[in-house]
Parts: structure tokens; sequence; C-alpha cells
């Protein structure tokens, strides 16, 4: 586990992703995405481009999320999404997996939905993570969707949306990194809103976090005792 607050904070995607998000939310969430050092601001693929002025000249990427929250759009259409994104200044993807056909066992729709996206992403020296949304699977399919990630070329597994029934847990990221071994990154999401919850998660093999609390996260590893609630950038606690 990282003990410096700078390596701590190149862990956190601080996201925002509620569909009202104005742009001053947008660009308080980049100054604190640059104040903290944070790896990532991830956003919907509307708000891209202003994210990717707003951090240029700075060590913070841009995430974009596709096919989101659902997952169950035609994988022509999250690849067209993935691109304009990337064309924007996305400079990496968080993509949904189509939780429908891996419940249903078709697993080459799946892993093509997920190739396309990934394919596109690494053409524009991108990474590309898989967000299975481990609360709506079974253990099976939680070991299925994570080994179709990897053959499709993903850089990471992700457990959840944030928006779903349930967020990461520590016992699917243990699974998911026993699954897939250490050449893949895992990203756990949902609410973790603590520098507790995000230790417990890194030690289970998490290598990223995504949160709307990070800069809460990081005040608590600063000794400080903010409120409770959502962090300044406003984002949905839910995440």
């Amino acid at each position: 586990m990282p003990q410096k607050e700078s390596e701590i904070a190149r862990l956190i995607d601080h996201t925002l992703l509620k569909p009202e998000a104005s742009r001053e939310d947008i660009q308080r969430l980049c100054e604190e995405a640059i104040d903290s050092g944070f790896a990532t601001v991830c956003v919907n693929p509307w708000n891209v481009s202003q994210a990717a002025e707003l951090v240029r000249g700075s060590e913070v990427r841009v995430c974009a999320v596709v096919g989101f929250p659902l997952g169950a759009t035609l994988p022509i259409v999250k690849e067209f999404e993935a691109g304009e994104a990337l064309k924007a200044g996305a400079q990496e993807i968080d993509m949904v997996i189509n939780v429908g056909a891996l419940k249903s066992g078709q697993e080459a729709l799946a892993e093509a939905d997920i190739r396309g996206v990934a394919d596109a992403s690494h053409r524009a020296g991108a990474l590309c993570k898989v967000i299975l949304e481990t609360a709506l699977l079974t253990r099976e399919e939680k070991v299925r969707g994570s080994l179709l990630a990897k053959k499709a070329g993903a850089d990471f597994v992700k457990t959840s949306t944030g928006f779903g029934p349930g967020g990461a847990t520590v016992e699917d990221v243990r699974l998911i990194r026993e699954t897939i071994g250490s050449g893949t990154g895992i990203k756990a999401a949902g609410g973790v809103r603590t520098l507790e919850d995000l230790r417990k998660m890194v030690e289970a093999g998490a290598t990223r976090i995504g949160t709307s609390s990070g800069v809460k996260i990081i005040e608590q590893l600063r000794g400080a005792n903010p409120a409770g609630g959502a962090d300044s950038s406003g984002a949905s606690g839910k995440y």
C-alpha cells in the first residue's frame, strides 16, 4: 500500500458522472484533481472536451465512460462513442460490459463488444477499462467477465458503475485479482468514500480507485477531519 500522499493521489480517478453536472461543476472537479494530483478526472463524454482543456499542461488525464451506465447499447455505438471521446481529448475509456450478453452465455458477443472499444482506445494510445457491474453477477459470471475483458485486450477490469445496486467489495476485488493475475489492472469503484475504504481495496489488489470522495480521502490522509457527505465537487455520493 503506497504511503506518500502523491502516490495515493495517483491511484484516484476523481469522478463526476451525475447527469446534471454543470460546466462549473466540471471546472471545480478539474481544479481539485490538479491541486491534489489525482490520476484522472472521470466524466461523461459530453464533458470531455471541457475537462481536457482544463487539465492541459498537468499530469491529470481525462477518463470518459462509454455505454454508461447500462452497457446495453450496440457494440458499434460503443466503439463510435469511444472514438469520439478520444478525439475530444480522453486518454482513458471506462466501458460497461454487455451484462445481458454475459449472463446469457453469449461470450463471443461480449468479447467482441469489449474488443471494439479496447482496440479503438489502443489505436489512440489510450487505456481501456471494462466495467463488470459486479453486483448484478454471480461469482462464476464475475470470473467469466474478468477473463473476457483480459482476453479482449482490456488494460483494467473495473468493478462497478456506481449507479447499480451495489459497488466495489473487497471480496470481488480479490476474486478478480485471483482470476486475471498480476498483469492487468483493477479499478475499484462504487462506495469507496474513505481512506480506510481505499486501503482495503488496494490491499485486495486494486490498482486504481474510482470515487467522488477523492478530496475527502486526501484530507483524511493529511489528518484533517472534514465534514461528512459528498466532497466539494458535488458529485453523487453513491459513486
